[in-house]
């Protein structure tokens, strides 16, 4: 292992603790010697980084502390340009346009092989089947819903072609190959519902703020669902 992908090791065991982890603990997870552990906290906290505490009591690293790009290893280069490369083609154009930006900002500053790396990825996206779904205006509309915790008036389309009005409070949208589906409270049946975004023939943004926090909403969903939080993003899977 590389001393600068030990720092980096070393750093993110810190980050998963929130309280004092012992440096016997820390050089065990990092397969090195007491003394080298020593060393590599120093390094950090010179580069930056405020580790806080002394042998024998336990280290913790205190909030603020940015990674630079360049202790990104190859493996998380790869899943950062596989993962833009998926919501480049699948989400909506300004959706897309951000990944693209984002991915393009890491590069700029990546170490030069590293970025030569990144710029000659072999892991591809594959061409998807024709999507179904809702246009960009509206999916951007409904993400930016999401985000401000706002009410949605939409006219939802169901199977046998009937139409029904609704209020809904979207927390969640769930990605598909061929469909995009927007986990909600739905007023209208005092319950939470799947929508699927190519069956949603109008949508409107209100003013009126949903009544609970989309973070309450979601974790209640993932409980119903039998979904662990562990799963982070994978969403309506």
């Amino acid at each position: 292992m590389s001393r600068a992908q030990r720092l980096l090791d070393l750093i993110q065991l810190l980050r998963r603790h929130s309280r004092p982890v012992s440096g016997a603990a820390l050089a065990a997870q990092l397969g090195v010697s007491l003394r080298t552990l020593y060393r590599d906290i120093a390094t950090l906290n010179a580069d930056g980084a405020y580790i806080d505490g002394e042998a024998g009591v336990g280290y913790v690293l205190r909030p603020g502390f940015m990674l630079p790009p360049l202790m990104f290893s190859e493996e998380e280069i790869e899943a950062l340009v596989l993962g833009s490369a998926w919501v480049a083609e699948r989400a909506d154009a300004p959706l897309g346009e951000a990944a693209r930006n984002a991915l393009a900002k890491i590069a700029a500053v990546l170490p030069h092989d590293l970025r030569d790396r990144a710029e000659a990825a072999t892991l591809l996206i594959g061409p998807s089947r024709p999507r179904v779904a809702a246009g960009d205006a509206e999916f951007t509309a409904i993400r930016r819903a999401i985000r401000a915790e706002r009410k949605l008036r939409i006219t939802y389309r169901a199977q046998d072609g009937a139409e029904t009005k609704r209020t809904i409070w979207p927390f969640a949208i769930g990605f598909f190959d061929r469909m995009r589906v927007v986990a909600a409270w739905c007023e209208l049946r005092n319950s939470f519902r799947h929508f699927r975004t190519d069956r949603i023939a109008a949508v409107r943004v209100t003013d009126a703020r949903y009544p609970r926090r989309r973070h309450a909403l979601l974790k209640e969903w993932r409980a119903l669902e039998g979904i662990p939080a562990a799963r982070g993003n994978s969403l309506l899977t």
